[in-house]
């Protein structure tokens, strides 16, 4: 029996694969690490007290958990990685599947996520919010 097109790929990316970690050395188990800019995103009172607001294009949420405290986390859920779809009484709800995470601490509130939302850095000056 010969080898099938299955097989022979699998094996030349294999091939492929090995030749970059050779070339590469142990530069190639370090990982890169992205630097990002600080993001404009907009004025503090988009945010509700007690509630927030997602920023879909950055992929992150800003709540406002107690008046003049801001909070931001990633906006994917941790369950499926589906974007977070409103934030509303003091949670952070994906539709996907029904989770709800705490818009103070970005903790499960409820499953099926078991793990929290990444928190992000957030700064408030001059009445604007900035991630980053």
């Amino acid at each position: 029996m010969g080898a099938t097109r299955r097989t022979l790929l699998t094996g030349a990316g294999a091939a492929a694969a090995g030749g970059l970690m050779g070339a590469h050395g142990s530069a190639a188990a370090e990982p890169a690490v992205p630097v990002v800019d600080p993001v404009a995103l907009g004025p503090v009172t988009d945010i509700p007290v007690g509630g927030g607001k997602i920023y879909s294009t950055a992929l992150v949420v800003v709540t406002q958990p107690v008046a003049g405290d801001f909070k931001a986390f990633t906006s994917i859920c941790t369950h499926w990685g589906c974007q977070v779809a409103e934030v509303e009484n003091d949670q952070i709800i994906c539709r996907c599947h029904g989770s709800r995470f705490s818009a103070a601490d970005g903790s499960v509130v409820l499953g099926p996520a078991t793990l929290p939302l990444g928190p992000k850095a957030v700064t408030v000056k001059d009445g604007q919010i900035t991630i980053g």
